[in-house]
């Protein structure tokens, strides 16, 4: 007889582990607080537009939805950096034919719901999780009118986000380690709509970002036409959320910072006002196991978004799960004890990356230094491409690549690439470099 799983958490990645699980031959059953997004469409500012590269497409194609999804995506080939004045600059992501792709969050996850429920699962909308029992595998949840249901199963998966109910349960138990750790900067989202006749008002196939320092805002591209901006941003301090208290402020401080977007954008004032500020959070714990109780995706490992990286770990989570099932014959205990143990190494690196590389699209890829690391990066790259893979290359475009090694090996690109900056006159002789002597030396002990 097949297990019979619940799920707490409708989102990104509990619609897709259910279809994994259904179609290994489970019973699934999603629990899911919020109203269906189907029939409820989701407030604007709520969530910031997403990066699908090749962990979540190779994750999707195991499932026989990459194709379609593909479709309705847009590709971003590079970061498109803008300056005070308005100047830009396009810096590919990897070589030529490599992108990462723009997606609505909500428009996926209604796929992801759709596929699921034709394939069985049975969904329980707005029915808030209020306690677990991991000796029992038991589940209780609360209608809005704070009617009470336990519910059995033979394994219950927490995918209920970065504010998990599941975990929360779990952090009721023994030796259970957590942290929570919150950036000073939040977010809000600001819509750039399409110009005349649907047109972009900016390059479609990129990733804009007009990088201040200390903040920044980003842009992905949206079929119709517009883009969705977002605005990182401290809380507290001079340049501020907390320092914008007037209209004038907030448009004299916008039409300063960002002259060449803030001018395409006629109701900046009301989503800046309207909008809400959201917090950035990262999310440490373990163990994710017990009994038969298992943590996935965001409410194991919420990360920062600055590697676009949140929903593709969270479906590699997915596939990584699904191919120890296979091995371990849907022995459930064993499998989510391997895999609590395979993915942790993993998802701190990822977790580390993520704000490593908020303070390099702040502050660094504007400067000269970064922009000259990145030309010799990728003509040893060109030359080498078994010997040396970008770090950006390594978590975005192979997804054979263990989140674990690429920080690994991205540290010890860092240290030889300081070495090279560090040389007298380097912009003016980079291009005479031994890269054969660099690309060995990565691999040295």
């Amino acid at each position: 007889m097949k297990k019979n799983i619940a799920i707490a958490g409708a989102g990104l990645v509990g619609s897709l582990l259910a279809i994994y699980l259904l179609r290994r031959g489970y019973h699934v059953t999603i629990f899911e607080r919020r109203a269906d997004m189907r029939r409820n469409p989701v407030g604007a500012g709520r969530s910031i537009n997403l990066a699908l590269s090749n962990r979540g497409l190779h994750a999707l194609a195991e499932v026989g939805l990459s194709d379609d999804l593909r479709a309705v995506a847009i590709p971003m080939h590079g970061r498109m950096v803008h300056d005070r004045q308005g100047n830009t600059n396009l810096q590919p992501y990897g070589k030529q034919g490599q992108f990462i792709n723009s997606i609505s969050r909500s428009n996926l996850n209604i796929v992801l719901m759709n596929k699921a429920e034709a394939m069985g699962a049975v969904f329980h909308f707005e029915q808030r999780v209020t306690h677990i029992d991991t000796e029992r595998s038991a589940i209780t949840t609360a209608s809005p009118e704070n009617h009470l249901a336990t519910y059995h199963f033979d394994g219950i998966v927490g995918a209920d986000g970065a504010f998990s109910a599941v975990r929360l349960g779990l952090q009721l138990t023994d030796r259970f380690d957590f942290s929570q750790t919150y950036l000073s900067h939040g977010y809000k989202e600001l819509h750039i709509p399409a110009a005349a006749g649907g047109q972009f008002a900016f390059e479609r196939n990129a990733l804009h970002i007009w990088p201040r320092e200390s903040f920044m805002m980003i842009a992905l591209p949206n079929p119709g036409g517009s883009f969705t901006g977002t605005l990182f941003f401290p809380f507290e301090g001079k340049n501020s959320f907390a320092s914008l208290t007037t209209d004038h402020a907030i448009r004299s401080f916008l039409e300063e910072t960002f002259p060449d977007v803030v001018k395409l954008m006629p109701e900046v004032l009301r989503d800046f006002n309207h909008n809400p500020t959201g917090s950035l959070v990262t999310v440490q714990c373990f163990p994710w196991a017990r009994h038969n109780t298992l943590l996935i995706g965001d409410a194991a490992h919420a990360i920062v978004p600055f590697y676009g990286q949140g929903m593709n770990a969270g479906f590699e989570d997915c596939s990584v799960l699904n191919k120890l099932l296979q091995h371990h014959h849907d022995h459930w205990d064993a499998a989510i004890r391997d895999f609590q143990q395979q993915r942790k190494p993993d998802t701190d690196a990822i977790a580390q990356l993520a704000l490593d590389n908020f303070i390099e699209m702040r502050d660094l890829v504007a400067d000269e230094k970064f922009v000259l690391r990145k030309k010799i990066e990728a003509r040893i790259h060109e030359l080498y491409p078994d010997k040396w893979i970008p770090l950006y290359s390594m978590v975005t475009f192979h997804e054979t690549i263990r989140y674990a090694d690429a920080l690994h090996t991205g540290r010890k690109q860092k240290e030889i690439m300081d070495d090279i900056l560090a040389q007298p006159d380097i912009a003016a002789t980079w291009q005479s470099l031994n890269f054969e002597q660099l690309a060995n030396r990565l691999h040295r002990p």
